[in-house]
């Protein structure tokens, strides 16, 4: 790495080296040559004079690139499409008359942007499906253990460690059905021509209009698409581009929200992210343990859901059948996504493997306010037991609750509800009955068979489906 030139961090610091290679220029040319060749052959199996050999001379080269003719090439023509079919022809001498016959520059360009853009939503479906997989053992392991639920940040009933997990891998299984459904209707632009009405394959096919429709659903085969898309200006829709970063931002959104969790609870003690033997926290407070990883994944996300724009805005501003705006942005927005997403998920993967959770911590916090939930149930067994009042005991609870409430948060001392409460003789119980009903696993409802019933019947199939798929060890530069 030059030390003296910009390299963006997505690719020196965040993503991982098979996302990085998938928008490298040795992927996006060589995808042209598979493309000419797709082209090439196409042609000739629909009759036009175009050979064997020349096919395989073509073949012969897809991969060698001669990369040093094509840079040389494009500082005299400064055509990047037209300098690689010079040095493509260069190799070829038998087949340079016939590379690109018919096509516009888009061909190549906008339908390798649609495979490297497919390729590349593959890797993140493996990533979420690693991501998924490490979720869900956390969950199964804490799935019983009760712990403080919060809303507004502020104490409420229990829940458990293993059912808030669940929520995480539910955002996450949304997502995974966005990427799977991207995917089910990708496609390619095909052959279409300056304004994508293929009149110079009209030309070439002596007006037949059945070969020009076949050369695409050949293009598509060849390529291992399903279909071309039936109608487009020069370019196809940007916004193709749009939904694939929307799915992104979706990822970016769930990816957040648990950070945003494990930061909270990191501050809390109860869970943290990994954090390695020499690994430094600060360099001016040695005893902290920040959540670095956390904290990038929430930097990061943010990114990719600010990034969404770029092409809600590239889309909406194309004119008629195609202008020159879109290229610039569409060559950062684009492979910026998702070199982020690779680096999201690389880290969402490496803390959900190995968060650290004290059940000790957990249960001091929950028991602390334990005595304020337990009173509708304290409540309840005076009223059906010992035929008390309900209206008057609910309105000695709120006298008591608030009495407590001053106590821990004026004088900083301990939460004496129950003591209160035990020597009220409205209630009729004494304290060490009342301690016997705070047993926090009473009140966690059904968190845990949710759980178990979750990871069983939404997770379970997800993760069979795609148990060929293994599981991502990324290295994290932290």
């Amino acid at each position: 790495m030059s030390k003296n030139v910009y390299e963006s961090p997505l690719s020196s610091r965040y993503s991982g080296t098979e996302m990085k290679y998938i928008f490298s220029p040795d992927m996006k040319f060589r995808t042209w040559r598979r493309l000419w060749i797709a082209l090439a052959e196409a042609e000739m199996e629909l009759g036009l004079p175009i050979t064997q050999a020349q096919i395989d001379q073509l073949k012969e080269h897809k991969d060698d690139i001669n990369y040093d003719v094509a840079t040389e090439r494009e500082k005299l023509v400064r055509h990047d499409v037209m300098s690689h079919v010079y040095a493509y022809g260069q190799q070829c001498p038998d087949a340079k008359g016939i590379i690109h016959l018919g096509a516009t520059s888009c061909y190549v360009g906008d339908n390798t942007d649609l495979i490297i853009m497919t390729e590349a939503l593959k890797v993140v479906r493996k990533k979420l499906i690693t991501v998924i997989r490490n979720l869900s053992k956390f969950a199964d392991e804490y799935k019983a253990l009760p712990t403080l639920a919060f809303t507004h940040f502020q104490p409420a009933q229990p829940t458990t460690v293993g059912k808030r997990a669940t929520l995480w891998i539910q955002d996450l299984l949304l997502d995974l059905e966005d990427v799977e459904y991207q995917l089910s209707k990708a496609k390619l632009l095909g052959s279409k021509g300056t304004t994508g009405t293929q009149a110079s394959f009209l030309e070439l096919f002596d007006g037949d209009h059945e070969k020009c429709k076949a050369i695409d659903r050949k293009i598509a085969e060849k390529m291992g698409f399903k279909g071309c898309y039936a109608v487009s200006g020069q370019t196809y829709s940007r916004k193709i581009d749009s939904q694939f970063l929307n799915v992104l931002a979706g990822i970016a959104q769930s990816a957040s929200k648990f950070s945003n969790d494990i930061r909270l609870l990191q501050h809390l003690k109860e869970v943290e992210e990994p954090f390695e033997k020499n690994q430094i926290g600060s360099s001016a407070m040695a005893y902290k343990r920040n959540p670095m990883r956390s904290e990038r994944i929430g930097s990061l996300s943010r990114y990719v859901m600010v990034d969404v724009l770029n092409g809600y805005f590239t889309s909406a501003t194309q004119w008629f059948e195609r202008t020159l705006d879109d290229s610039a942005n569409k060559r950062l927005s684009v492979p910026e996504a998702f070199l982020a997403i690779d680096g999201i998920l690389n880290l969402y993967a490496n803390v959900a493997d190995g968060l650290v959770v004290y059940p000790k911590v957990i249960e001091s916090r929950l028991r602390k306010e334990l005595p304020f939930m337990a009173t509708e149930n304290i409540m309840m067994d005076a009223v059906k037991n010992r035929g008390a009042d309900r209206q008057v005991l609910h309105e000695k609870i709120r006298q008591h609750s608030m009495a407590a409430s001053k106590v821990i948060k004026e004088e900083g001392g301990e939460n004496d509800l129950l003591e209160r409460i035990a020597a009220d003789d409205a209630f009729g119980v004494t304290l060490e009955e009342l301690e016997k009903l705070l047993q926090p696993e009473k009140y966690t409802g059904r968190a845990k068979e949710q759980t178990v019933d979750f990871l069983a019947e939404e997770v379970a199939p997800v993760l069979e489906k795609y148990k060929d798929l293994e599981d991502e060890k990324p290295e994290i530069n932290v």
